[in-house]
This record gives structure tokens, sequence and C-alpha cells, in this order.
């Protein structure tokens, strides 16, 4: 036990009370002037803390003066960098960075290093380390993560109760900006509008923040789910969230779809596709047996164009799961490089009735020979019509091919010595 004495009202301890203190034999301690009871009171307990929290156990709490700072700063709409640096600083504010499922640092303390994504998930799913979930209305692809790269730095109650306070933040800034989420389906339903003045599309730029950009990109991303919507959009407003210098508005569509306009800087290299497909397999990663894919369109310069840059990304998104329909993959405009890419952005009626009026003789059920001369004509067109190479891939007699060809321009009325009609043959067998 000891008695402190403050200075401030006589410049110094008066002298009976250092004689009574000793002969009762009371430690005495002077205490400068304005020096405040709380700063004697804080350091004395984190000088105790200190010792107690290097010890192995499991069972200490936040300290109550850290706990009514950290709810004074969470009122106060503190950001989460400072709700960290508050709730481990009584401990030596040991490194921790506050991460997403797909690795987006959200937030660190002021002795974390930067941690590129990659890293950051690596860090999550290995062995080395402290992780505490986040509980909140959340998806798999932005979930919140306290990491520490340290085991048994922080005792775990201690840990989970500065969860529960990062919890807390991220529902009031989730409620915070839920009116910003109806401004982007507002923003994505009239630029999927068949028709919108300028002026309305304007304005709902305006609201999302996104007005007078130099340069706007809209993509389409799918999550094989045609039944969830909120898949996609989830999946695809975490990727944007990556990108710190583009501004973008994301929202949910049918169909398991999601679509986001962008805005930024003049982009004629395909940075934002770039951006997106560097960050795409972490996605993919929380996730694993969800089909991701996404279409870029190219950048546009004006809001009139932006419908247009929608019906770029939709046949950039068809061509990406066409080519890879069970992987994840961001397919930007400039992919559409052939027939196939190009044919799988037509509507899949649209194909089947140009595929029946191509090729219908030959599709017609009941016909045993149908599979033999479909594969004869495949083979031929593959070879550019080469006869030698045909009848060399086919293992048949050159009179064979020839009987089977002749027989299938008959059926169709194509004649594969003309290139038109043999661009439209070949369309139709793709489009099987």
């Amino acid at each position: 036990m000891a008695l402190l004495a403050g200075e401030e009202t006589h410049g110094e301890v008066p002298a009976e009370l250092a004689d009574a203190c000793r002969s009762h034999r009371i430690a005495l301690l002077a205490v400068p002037a304005h020096t405040s009871f709380r700063a004697i009171t804080e350091a004395v307990y984190l000088r105790q803390w200190g010792e107690l929290s290097r010890r192995p156990t499991d069972h200490y709490a936040l300290p109550e003066n850290v706990r009514v700072d950290l709810d004074r700063a969470l009122e106060r709409g503190a950001a989460a960098a400072e709700l960290l640096d508050l709730a481990f600083a009584h401990l030596g504010t040991p490194a921790c960075h506050l991460l997403t499922g797909s690795g987006r640092t959200v937030a660190r303390t002021a002795t974390a290093p930067e941690l590129p994504a990659r890293r950051a998930v690596e860090a999550l799913r290995g062995r080395h380390g402290t992780t505490v979930r986040i509980e909140a209305e959340d998806s798999v692809f932005d979930t919140w993560y306290l990491h520490l790269p340290e085991d048994d730095h922080v005792p775990p109650r201690i840990l989970h109760q500065i969860g529960e306070l990062v919890g807390r933040h991220r529902r009031r800034r989730d409620r915070r900006t839920a009116p910003r989420g109806e401004a982007h389906e507002e923003l994505v339903t009239r630029v999927s509008a068949a028709y919108v003045g300028v002026n309305a599309l304007e304005e709902a730029l305006r609201s999302c923040g996104l007005a007078d950009a130099p340069a706007y990109t809209v993509v389409v991303a799918s999550s094989g789910n045609s039944e969830d919507r909120g898949d996609a959009a989830a999946a695809l407003t975490e990727a944007l969230r990556h990108q710190r210098a583009v501004a973008s508005a994301a929202a949910g569509r049918a169909e398991g779809k999601a679509v986001a306009v962008l805005a930024h800087e003049p982009d004629p290299g395909g940075e934002v596709a770039a951006r997106l497909r560097e960050v795409w397999p972490l996605l993919h990663a929380c996730r694993p047996g969800a089909a991701l894919h996404a279409g870029v369109s190219d950048s546009v310069r004006r809001p009139a164009d932006l419908r247009g840059a929608l019906a770029q990304a939709r046949y950039a998104l068809a061509g990406a799961r066409s080519t890879a329909p069970a992987a994840a993959g961001v397919a930007p405009l400039g992919d559409l490089a052939d027939l196939r890419t190009l044919l799988a952005g037509i509507p899949a009626d649209v194909r089947a009735v140009y595929l029946d009026t191509v090729l219908g003789p030959l599709l017609r059920a009941g016909r045993s020979s149908n599979a033999t001369l479909l594969e004869n004509l495949e083979v031929f067109l593959a070879h550019n019509c080469s006869w030698a190479r045909t009848v060399e891939a086919l293992h048949l007699h050159v009179n064979t091919v020839h009987y089977r060809i002749d027989r299938i321009q008959a059926l169709t009325g194509r004649d594969l010595y003309r290139l038109d009609h043999k661009l439209d043959l070949r369309a139709a067998l793709l489009c099987r």
C-alpha cells in the first residue's frame, strides 16, 4: 500500500504528512503538478497488466478503461484501424491485420506491415498465427478475420472481445451504407433498361458518386448459381474493393448475375480487366465449387454509351463461360477473338434456330448415318477442306469421303467450295 500526495496545491509534500507516513510505515509518493489521477491509475494498471498478460492463462479480459475508450471511439464513428490500435495498445500494439476471406486488408495496427492479398490469404489458411472470424451479416467472399502473425501473443478472451467490438463496428457501417446499395440498384436498373434518357442516367451516376468520370467500364459477373443473385453480387463487389483507384457501383440481377459500373481514368490498356484477373482466383478459392465468371466491356467516355458497354460485357461473360464452364475466369471484350466465343454471346434459342436451319437435315432423329456425316463434315472443315488430310484423319478411302461430302452438300444446300457456305456450316457446328 502507498499514499500519493500531489504537489500542485503546496508546491511540495507537507513535512507533517511525510513524518506521519514514516511513523506508520506507509509508503509516500510525490505526484508532480498537472499530473491527472487517471494518468497515474493507467500507468500503474498497465504495468500490472503487462506482468499478468505474460502468464500462460486465457481468462483475462479487456481492462475496464480500455473498454470504455473503445466504446466511446465506436460511438463517434472511429475507423477500424483506430479501433485496433486502441484495443491492442495495452498489449504493446502487436501486429494485427483485419482481412477479408479474399485477402483484402480492411485495417491494420500501426506496427503491422502491408500485406499483399495473396500473402494474406496464405496467412489466413496457414498453420501459424492466430485468426478470429468476425461475426456479421456477410458472404464467404467478404467475411472479416482478425489475424495476428504470432501465436499466443494475446489472451484468447481478449482477442474474442476485440473481435466482438469489430463486429459491432461492421454492423454499424453496413447499416450506414445501406442507402448506397439502393442507389447502386437504381443505377444498374437504368443501365439495363431498354430505353432510358441520358439525364436519368447522369442522375443515377451522381447518386452513386460516379458522375463526370473520364471513363466508364461495365462488368457482368455470374456465380453459376441461377437461384442466388446475391452470390455473384457479393463476389463482384469484393473484387472491386481490391481496386482502390476505381470507384464502382454493383448490384445483383436475375439468374445469378451481377452488374457493376466502374468510373476511372482512361483505360486504353485494359488495366481494369487485368486487375480483376489478379484477384479472381482468390475469390474462387473462397468458394471453389462456384463457377465464377466475369465479362468486362471496353471503356466508354459518355454515360449514353453505358448500355452498349453492358451488351459488350454480357458477350464477354458468355464467352468466358463457354470457354471454361466449370472454372473461374475473367474475360475482357478483347478475348472474343474467334468464332466460338463470339457465338457464345448469342442467346441459346437463336443459336438453336440457326443450327436447325443450316444442319437440320443432318440432325433429324432416326437417321443412322447422321452422326457419321456430321463427323465427316467437322473433320473436313477442321483440315481446311483437304481431301488427303481428311482421308488420313478418318482412315477411309477417298471415294467414301467424296460420297459423304456430296451427301452433306445435297442435304444442306451448301457448296463446300464456297467460303461463305463453309463459314455457315462451321458456325452451325459451333452452335451445337
